[in-house]
């Protein structure tokens, strides 16, 4: 793979393909999804045009953070968890998003090219309760009046799921009572897959959790929605408009940079453009992020 730095750049403004890392008997795979555009002012909304323009390379050239949408797919001993379900076969733009457009749909397709069917997956971790984690989980699948994932366990955490009323005050109320019969609750170091542990970390929602995946002698933070850009390595206490405490958010993304400049660390984010995999460096006095590539 050419790695110059244009076309590290190019990865910072267009959404992730699929992208695989083998670790140890564990294979982990971003399952795409889709895409959200969103307007950077609006989204990261303590950020002002300077800001912007000191870190250009991570906008689009109309000016949007381009934000990917998918799940983790861990694969060991032939057994597989899929860690969120992406959007769904949905586009959601302004005025119901007023942060720019959100769409999916490619997920199903994206895990047949990765060899499996949603028959393959035996649970369902969610991060956390937000429409682009759990569309999959709650939509109909193609030529069915059922969700795809019905086979599996949706694993939530406990605090995520007792405080459930916030996903319903942002009209998720009928997404979550078809994911209800299948969900079962974790808690803080609750091993839910071949190493594989709940870590609790709250902040962008009330329960919000990442999953700590031990492989091949090194461990991977896959850390949800602390981070919506890799940008935000660099720039901890810029805060997410829709972050339920954002204090709580901000001093998470201050543990985590730390945490992933450890060694033997990689994280895993989502959302991170093309880069969803990497890990952190210093560059001088600032934290950056590399991507692993794959």
């Amino acid at each position: 793979m050419t790695n110059t730095a244009s076309h590290l750049d190019e990865r910072l403004r267009r959404p992730s393909e699929i992208r695989s890392l083998t670790l140890g008997e564990t294979k982990l795979s971003f399952v795409p999804d889709g895409v959200a555009m969103f307007k950077a002012r609006l989204w990261l909304d303590t950020t002002d045009d300077g800001d912007w323009a000191e870190n250009a390379e991570y906008l689009d050239e109309d000016g949007h953070l381009v934000v990917s949408i998918g799940g983790l797919l861990v694969e060991r001993d032939g057994r597989a968890l899929l860690i969120d379900t992406g959007f769904g076969p949905l586009e959601l733009g302004p005025p119901q998003s007023p942060f720019g457009t959100l769409r999916g749909g490619a997920l199903l397709d994206s895990l047949a090219v990765l060899g499996r069917s949603p028959a393959d997956i035996e649970a369902v971790a969610f991060t956390h309760l937000h429409p682009d984690h759990v569309g999959w989980a709650w939509h109909p699948a193609p030529g069915s009046d059922r969700p795809a994932f019905t086979g599996a366990d949706y694993l939530v955490a406990e605090p995520e799921w007792t405080q459930r009323h916030h996903a319903e005050e942002m009209g998720m109320g009928d997404m979550l009572k078809a994911m209800e019969p299948l969900v079962r609750t974790v808690r803080e170091g609750e091993e839910i897959f071949p190493g594989v542990q709940v870590r609790l970390a709250a902040g962008h929602s009330a329960g919000h959790t990442a999953y700590v995946i031990s492989a091949g002698g090194r461990r991977v933070i896959a850390f949800g929605d602390a981070f919506h850009s890799p940008v935000q390595i660099s720039h901890p206490e810029w805060e997410v408009a829709v972050d339920h405490d954002r204090a709580q958010s901000t001093a998470l993304r201050r543990t985590l940079v730390a945490d992933l400049a450890e060694p033997d660390t990689i994280g895993y984010g989502g959302h991170l453009a093309d880069v969803v995999f990497g890990r952190v460096h210093s560059d001088g006095d600032q934290p950056v992020w590399r991507s692993v590539d794959v």
